[in-house]
């Protein structure tokens, strides 16, 4: 057996979190390792976030190309070169991971690609890429090992060789029929970002509606508006069987109530939800103890169930967002100071990258009826906001939800500039404003948050209902 090495911390995944700690504690004088078996800078530089929204923007730039008549630019035909689309986005992922590189050096904080594994408490054994074994203790240890996406038990599914979310970014290739199976935020991203490339585009969903953890109408909204760009929808519909394989030729049939039906295809992509990092990794030698779902068991301050063991991002069962792998990274690092922060009560935003986009944060309708929770609610369509008049970019609406003491509680928008505005109200929200000083706020003009004076005076006055 190798010697065993022994560091101050110990760092098992490259992602955000993982990252920042161990930058973090190596700045401050720690023999700090990282081990990251694959992937360096984690899933969002490399095969999710940012690649994922290159190739969104791409498809953007095709749509409005397509669509320059209506603007008086006039264009030849308009085809997607998915060769150059692809070369696009691994040119961004290059440029992003020699940054995170850069900063390994910067703060000493060694980088060990391999497959880690934990023998017993707090010693990891990797394997090496370039081969070999190394043997590692830390005197701390923190886990951001993440997520991979679930596969369902589909006969014929697996055979079919789907893609994920990372094969459709890497594919050279225009799909001439693509097969989503899953109407979440990753599913419905690509979908319209493959149709606006020149796929035709079936997406299939086991639930009554798309996303269904959003509001009725925030979902159906959304399905108007891709459907309006010819994404093709099948709801409450059971995948039954999958016959042939992705990027050649696919069948799946599918049951709804009323049917089944068989949907020819030439790929399939699987976006039905994703399943935590933790098997086979050893977390039983480490003392660590994982909840029913497969996630780390961790505390609100994100303390595993072994000492001076802590877990960062989506293995932990933290919202599946990079912003929140960073606030884990500031929860852990503050406390490690004598700080008392922790999980609970955190206002967590999101934003999906279809377009127009659709953002949130604080509570919907349904949380708050489910929590008894009185409301007033005020909805305005994003065709009133002057800035659409000039940009042509009139779909969508937003919503706050406001409640008996005046404070927004929660707000939602479908629309141009979703994530920017949906900004503005979380710092109105975190800051304890009542929604007046909000909608008597002066914003300037031409500009899309300019919409939340009208949103806002619209709430009808007097008690929550």
């Amino acid at each position: 057996m190798s010697q065993v090495e022994q560091f101050d911390v110990l760092v098992l995944g490259s992602g955000q979190g993982g990252q920042l700690i161990a930058w973090h504690l190596a700045q401050a004088g720690r023999r700090t390792a990282l081990v990251e078996r694959r992937w360096i800078g984690g899933s969002c530089p490399n095969i999710a976030c940012m690649p994922s929204k290159t190739e969104v923007w791409s498809a953007r730039v095709a749509h409005l190309a397509q669509h320059g008549a209506q603007f008086g630019v006039t264009t030849g035909s308009v085809t997607t070169d998915m060769a150059t689309v692809l070369r696009r986005k691994r040119d961004m992922v290059s440029r992003e991971v020699d940054l995170h590189l850069q900063n390994f050096r910067a703060t000493g904080a060694e980088l060990i690609v391999g497959n880690g594994r934990f023998v017993a408490p707090k010693t990891l054994e990797v394997r090496l890429k370039d081969g070999g074994t190394r043997l590692l203790a830390g005197d701390q240890v923190f886990l951001n090992i993440g997520t991979q996406p679930a596969i369902p038990e589909v006969p014929g599914l697996e055979a079919a060789q789907p893609l994920t979310h990372i094969e459709a970014l890497e594919i050279d290739y225009l799909p001439p029929h693509l097969i989503v199976l899953g109407g979440g935020y990753v599913g419905l991203e690509l979908a319209q970002a493959y149709r606006r490339f020149g796929s035709r585009v079936t997406v299939v969903e086991r639930g009554p509606r798309l996303m269904s953890r959003e509001d009725a109408d925030v979902a159906d909204e959304m399905q108007r508006i891709l459907s309006n760009e010819g994404v093709q929808f099948l709801t409450d519909a059971e995948v039954v069987v999958v016959r042939g394989r992705s990027g050649e030729r696919v069948s799946v049939k599918v049951r709804t109530s009323s049917r089944e039906q068989e949907i020819e295809g030439s790929d399939i992509l699987l976006a039905t939800g994703r399943i935590p990092n933790t098997a086979g990794i050893g977390l039983d030698e480490a003392g660590v103890e994982l909840g029913a779902r497969g996630y780390i068991r961790v505390s609100d301050r994100l303390e595993t169930t072994a000492a001076n063991v802590w877990a960062i991002g989506e293995c932990a069962g933290s919202p599946l967002f990079t912003h929140v792998s960073v606030d884990d990274f500031r929860i852990i690092k503050d406390n490690l100071a004598g700080g008392d922060r922790s999980t609970r009560d955190r206002l967590v935003p999101y934003c999906m990258f279809t377009d127009p986009p659709l953002a949130h944060v604080g509570l919907t309708e349904r949380e708050a009826q489910h929590q008894g929770i009185a409301v007033r609610i005020a909805r305005l369509p994003m065709s009133t906001v002057l800035r659409t008049h000039t940009t042509d970019e009139a779909q969508g609406f937003m919503k706050a939800l406001i409640g008996s003491d005046d404070r927004i509680l929660g707000f939602t928008m479908i629309g141009s500039e979703a994530g920017e505005v949906m900004t503005t109200v979380q710092a109105a929200m975190l800051g304890g404003l009542p929604y007046q000083r909000l909608r008597d706020a002066v914003i300037a003009h031409l500009t899309v948050a300019e919409g939340l004076g009208p949103l806002l005076a619209s709430v009808l006055p007097g008690s929550a209902q």
